[in-house]
């Protein structure tokens, strides 16, 4: 689904993205994670079709990205549900036009099978973004994404601007509708509990740079060579540690 060869990105005279390598096939997942400003997000946004500005070799879905155009197979979960809907639309209206521009038949059947899919109801279908809490605006975000039935998904940061309990409720919902659909997957995060929970492989990001690639596993088990990597893990356990408590009693 993506195979990137020397990939950069420059801003000005700063390197966002610096000779960038990785591949991931089909029905695979990538979690890309690193500190704000690593480059993670560029590089998303590269893979997306989203920034133009960038060198090197980057096949997404068996075409040159230079060439690709926006289509059925590739969509993008952002990280602000709520700017990324368009305020005087509906949800029925966020679901339809995307049916409509790509002239796929059913549009009923498929709107009510796929807010079904991520957990919301008929009721919703005609509410307005402000009508929503912030997990079922990105519910919203992810029924828009899949309703095209895309081949790879890709998603940013995509419960950083949620409490700990939707948070929780996203995450759960990924692995479940990734585990019914079998899309690829490549998601960037700050956060590594969630890429544990989505994904198979993580690439470490420190400064435009991939410093390691491990599997989730290997994560898991301490096995992480690479110093930052390690620093990352560290300050994700008193993260986890501190947020826990709070996740607790806010659900029980």
């Amino acid at each position: 689904m993506i195979e990137a060869r020397d990939l950069s990105v420059r801003f000005d005279t700063a390197l966002a993205v610096d000779r960038v390598s990785f591949a991931l096939g089909a029905d695979e997942t990538l979690g890309v994670v690193g500190e704000s400003g690593s480059g993670k997000s560029t590089l998303l946004r590269v893979v997306a079709g989203l920034h133009r500005d960038w060198s090197g070799s980057l096949i997404v879905d068996g075409e040159p990205q230079q060439r690709r155009r926006f289509g059925r197979a590739v969509q993008m979960v952002f990280q602000d549900p709520y700017g990324s809907l368009h305020p005087r639309h509906t949800v029925d209206r966020a679901l339809s036009e995307p049916l409509g521009i790509h002239r796929m038949a059913g549009a009923e059947a498929r709107i009510d099978a796929t807010l079904r899919a991520v957990g919301l109801l008929a009721a919703h279908r005609f509410r307005y973004p402000h009508q929503l809490s912030g997990g079922q605006r990105q519910r919203v975000a992810i029924a828009r994404a899949l309703i095209l039935e895309p081949r790879l998904l890709l998603l940013d940061e995509p419960t950083s601007a949620l409490d700990a309990a939707a948070q929780a409720e996203i995450l759960s919902l990924l692995v479940e509708l990734r585990r019914a659909r079998r899309f690829s997957l490549l998601l960037v995060s700050h956060d590594l509990g969630a890429v544990a929970a989505l994904c198979e492989r993580v690439a470490v990001m420190q400064q435009g740079r991939f410093v390691e690639t491990l599997p989730v596993a290997a994560l898991r088990s301490g096995a992480a060579l690479h110093p930052y990597t390690q620093a990352l893990v560290a300050a994700s356990r008193g993260y986890r540690r501190a947020l826990v408590p709070a996740a607790s009693a806010r659900l029980s």
